[in-house]
Order: C-alpha cells, then structure tokens, then sequence
C-alpha cells in the first residue's frame, strides 16, 4: 500500500467507528465549512482544506516523503519525537527498510490543530442527553481554552526532523481512540458490570492493561468504591483531549455514574468527586496502544505489513 491510501483508510476506519451518526459527520463538516466561509479573503488561502474531507484535524500526513513508495514496515510508537525518528534512519542503515514512522499522539499541523476535533464531545455529551445548546456552551470555553494552551508549542519540531532524515511520518489520533470507545463501550454492554469491581475486572483482562499493569500504569480506581455500583457507564475517550470541567454536575443528573477515562486532571478528578461518580483511569498509554493496535490489525487485513512497536507501543493481533 501506498502512504496515501494508508492514510485513506485510518480516516474510513476512524470514521466507521465514531461515537456520532452519518448526520452529525455531516454536520461537522458543514461547520467547517461554515467556519471556512467566514473568514476573511486573505485568510482562508491558509485554511487547511483537509478539513473539508474529514473532521479529524489531529490526524495527518506529516512528511510525504517518496509518493510512489510502497510500505511495507511500519515503525508504531504513541509519541513520536525526534529520537525516535532518529531510531528509525539509524536501523534503516543496518537494514531495518522502514518505510513509515507512524505517531499516534498529534505533531505539526495536526497538533497546533487538535482543538478542531474537541466538537466530538458536544455530539458526546448530547447524545448522553444532555440539550444541544447547554453542550455547545460547555464546550465552547475549553476548546478556546487547549486552542490557547496548543498555541505555545513548537510543533514542527518533529515533522522538520522527518523532512531531514527523508522519513514519511504520519500521526492517527482521533481514529485511533475512537476504536478504543467503540471496543469498551460494546466490552460494557455486552458483560453489563454491576460494580466497579467489575469493571476494573474486565479492564484487566485486556492485554494492554495486562502489560501495563506489569509496567506500574494499569487501571486505577481515583475516585469511588470497588463496591459501588456503576450505574451508567461513560467511556470518554475521544474528542482530542479532556472535556469540560463544567460537565460533571451534568452527567451525574442524567444518571451516569462511573466514568472511565484514559486520563483525568486534578481539576476534573475534584468535581467528579463533588458529584459522586465514579472514576476509572484505564491508563493513558495502555488505551491509546489498545487503539492503535485495533487500527493496525485493520490495515493488516489488506496488507501484511512488519510492525516495529516503539515509544510505549506494545503490539496485540487480534
């Protein structure tokens, strides 16, 4: 397969498994077009257009290299950095033939844009039942909010590291952790846990948590009892990065009553405790690798590809 169409189909996979319906895609993509509209002449010839095709802005392709060339190993890590693609030229000149560094967290154009995929938790939190606008509402202060965060970071970095080396690069974020939402949300509703124990128990039976739990950052019960019961269950997961904090007293009234995350904030941790509700941290590292696995396992399926785990990537088959 050519880097494109490996490209390709990370966003018809991720797409496949997103937590909103066809209507709400479409939806976001005429917000973006909305947004593209709005902007002034000199502007928009700045626009990324990418975002027209799909709602992923923290999934791209980072440095092309050989349009032509067929890959057939992938190096895989979750933070690919420039040690790591420093790795990659070095055991390509002992004959490693890598032939594409992929990332699973965000670099370049796609992290200085990781905002653009927060209105995922909007559709999120409104097919939880919570109204549309008091959504959009909550939402619309933390995305100005990591927009202003991300803004500060020297994203290229990375991408210049690949350009100089003649490494293709690419990073799958959001598809990936919509793969990660989809497998424990049908784990959940088809072994329906009663108790919390009960979902760390099955957490644990996963073999990236299992390796993770070797490695000191298995699931961890931050706040609650193993006792309690779950009630609803809320997989947050995807959507870019962490929520609102404003969101919590939210969620306990509509009966969501434990939560699993990859990763929770003091911030959050303290009005999730004010509400009562239970929460797991899955591990962030362990979740995104059981991403990035399930991504890989569907590029495999049309090409027998050689992965090269790195950067706290474990490889599962499945």
């Amino acid at each position: 397969m050519k880097l494109e169409e490996i490209y390709n189909l990370i966003i018809k996979k991720g797409m496949e498994k997103d937590p909103r319906t066809k209507k709400e895609l479409k939806n976001e993509l005429k917000r973006i077009r909305r947004e593209y509209r709005t902007l002034k002449i000199e502007d928009k010839k700045y626009f990324d257009k990418e975002k027209f095709k799909h709602p992923y802005a923290d999934t791209r392709i980072l440095y092309m290299g050989d349009r032509k060339k067929h890959i057939r190993t992938i190096m895989a890590g979750i933070d690919i950095s420039g040690e790591e693609l420093l790795t990659a030229y070095l055991l390509n000149e002992k004959g490693a033939g890598i032939d594409l560094v992929m990332s699973h967290h965000p670099a370049g154009r796609a992290l200085s844009n990781l905002h653009g995929v927060m209105h995922i938790h909007t559709d999120i939190l409104h097919r939880l039942g919570i109204e549309m606008d008091i959504a959009k509402s909550i939402m619309k202060e933390r995305i100005e909010e990591v927009s202003r965060g991300f803004s500060k970071l020297n994203h290229q970095r990375s991408v210049d590291i690949a350009r100089l080396l003649d490494i293709s690069f690419i990073c799958a974020h959001t598809p990936v952790d919509n793969h990660v939402v989809d497998f424990l949300e049908k784990l959940f509703d088809r072994k329906k846990p009663a108790r919390v124990r009960d979902v760390l128990r099955l957490l644990k039976t996963i073999p990236e948590y299992q390796d993770a739990m070797v490695k000191g950052a298995g699931p961890n019960l931050i706040a609650g009892k193993e006792n309690n019961k779950t009630g609803r269950i809320f997989v947050d997961m995807t959507g870019g990065t962490e929520g609102s904090k404003k969101v919590f007293a939210r969620l306990s009234q509509i009966g969501v009553g434990t939560i699993v995350a990859m990763h929770l904030s003091e911030e959050h941790l303290k009005k999730a405790k004010a509400e009562f509700i239970n929460v797991i941290v899955a591990g962030h590292i362990a979740s995104d690798a059981l991403g990035l696995n399930l991504i890989l396992d569907e590029l495999i399926k049309r090409y027998d590809f050689n992965i090269i785990p790195c950067s706290g990537f474990a490889r599962v088959k499945r």
